[in-house]
């Protein structure tokens, strides 16, 4: 049987459902990249990446990091290396360089937790872009271990409303209300 190009990608993607219009665009729009060479391929205008939201569930707590570049709070996360091809595999590993936490895994499960497509903009090395980013949430045990990845990369431990507040980013703060949401059900 022929193996189904992107089937990681494509899998995590048909299990999510969108929860309002932006998301739905958004999904289709990242789901578009199944048809291309590589999803993940940071060369071309929109491509795929991975992030997560860190919690402390004992303490209701989320991991924020200051991004230089951006110049604002958001979750960890980035590109995939060569050769990874699973979404969750390249969230986790984001989250233990940015965070420097080694026992971070997904919490409650696997599932994605918000599709959006971002902008990013151009500087000295490369044009303005979009990321198709999928964002899970992760959980730790161990959150006093946090240490950022470089000077600049500060990390920050907050309840909800205060990364919320100290992000700002709509997109950003949906998705804390997500998180919120499944610390209510599941915390």
């Amino acid at each position: 049987m022929p193996s189904v190009p992107h089937a990681e990608l494509a899998s995590t993607l048909d299990a999510h459902t969108p929860r309002d219009g932006t998301e739905t665009a958004d999904l289709e729009r990242t789901r578009a990249l199944l048809t291309t060479p590589d999803p993940w391929d940071r060369t071309t205008p929109l491509h795929a990446t991975a992030s997560a939201l860190i919690v402390h569930v004992p303490t209701r707590r989320v991991l924020m990091r200051w991004h230089p570049r951006l110049r604002a709070w958001l979750q960890v996360g980035g590109h995939a290396d060569p050769g990874e091809t699973d979404p969750i595999q390249v969230a986790l590993r984001e989250a233990r360089e940015e965070s420097g936490l080694d026992d971070v895994r997904p919490w409650p499960d696997q599932r994605l937790l918000h599709v959006v497509v971002v902008d990013v903009p151009a500087n000295d090395r490369e044009p303005a872009h979009e990321h198709a980013d999928l964002r899970f949430a992760l959980t730790c045990d161990s959150p006093d271990r946090a240490r950022p990845e470089h000077s600049e990369a500060h990390l920050r431990w907050l309840t909800v409303p205060e990364a919320q507040e100290l992000s700002g980013e709509d997109n950003v703060v949906e998705t804390l209300d997500r998180l919120n949401q499944l610390l209510v059900t599941n915390g």
